[in-house]
């Protein structure tokens, strides 16, 4: 498969603090590849440094290219496209707004192909149809993950990068949730998926890292890293010990 991201030794620090070190991944063009860990282990600053939100030490390759040097908005411009934890939705505005925003960058550009687009996010989001005209504000908190990421997918990712998108969701709409991220797989995009449910994160990717205080410590196919007995027994709530009969 082809290497849409690769991140080599990369670093973050806040001051004198060093929040993610020499951290390396790859996502391949048209998998979901999950990193996981507790609170604090660095998942959202990894997130931005990718975005280049955050300064950051090491190589960040996407399509081929090393980009660095490029800006968030040139980043955006390329396809890579962040989901943040808040969600940053403009409350006081209307739902179709918000989507609407999510393509301003290929509007800027003479794309006219926004409005197609949004016609696919109310097929894939049938309750935003239904609340197009409802202040964002006002949704429900699985809504409110709903309208992240249509406006993320109005901007036609190639990347889709996700932080914690079960974060604060009854266990219904995560299920709900990662059963949308699964379809976006299956028409195309590739998703790197930062996620303290660790259950919920392995069954619907590809390949998974284990982030602890910054650094990796374990990695490979999801299915072994929840059939191994250390991951099983931190994240996953099970006992390390197979049970015997």
């Amino acid at each position: 498969m082809t290497t849409l991201l690769d991140i080599r030794d990369l670093s973050v620090a806040y001051g004198n603090v060093e929040a993610v070190h020499g951290v390396s991944l790859k996502v391949d063009e048209g998998s979901i590849v999950t990193v996981i860990g507790p609170n604090g282990a660095g998942k959202t600053t990894l997130l931005g440094a990718i975005m280049g939100m955050l300064p950051a030490r090491g190589e960040i390759h996407y399509c081929g290219a090393r980009v660095n040097a490029l800006t968030v908005e040139q980043r955006v411009g390329e396809g890579m496209v962040l989901v943040p934890e808040k969600r940053d939705l403009f409350g006081s505005m209307k739902v179709r707004d918000n989507l609407e925003l999510g393509a301003f960058a290929r509007l800027r550009h003479g794309d006219r192909d926004a409005l197609r687009t949004l016609d696919d996010v109310y097929a894939r989001f049938p309750r935003l149809r239904e609340r197009k005209d409802q202040e964002a504000g006002t949704l429900s908190g699985g809504e409110r993950q709903m309208l992240a990421l249509g406006r993320a997918l109005m901007g036609k990712p190639r990347l889709l990068m996700l932080d914690e998108p079960s974060l604060g969701l009854a266990p219904l709409i995560v299920r709900e949730i990662f059963s949308i991220v699964s379809a976006l797989k299956a028409s195309g995009v590739s998703i790197l998926l930062v996620e303290q449910n660790a259950h919920a994160a392995l069954q619907v990717a590809d390949y998974g890292y284990v982030l602890e205080t910054g650094e990796l410590v374990i990695e490979g196919n999801s299915a072994d890293l929840a059939a191994n007995p250390q991951v099983a027994a931190t994240y996953l709530g099970q006992s390390a010990t197979p049970r015997s009969g």
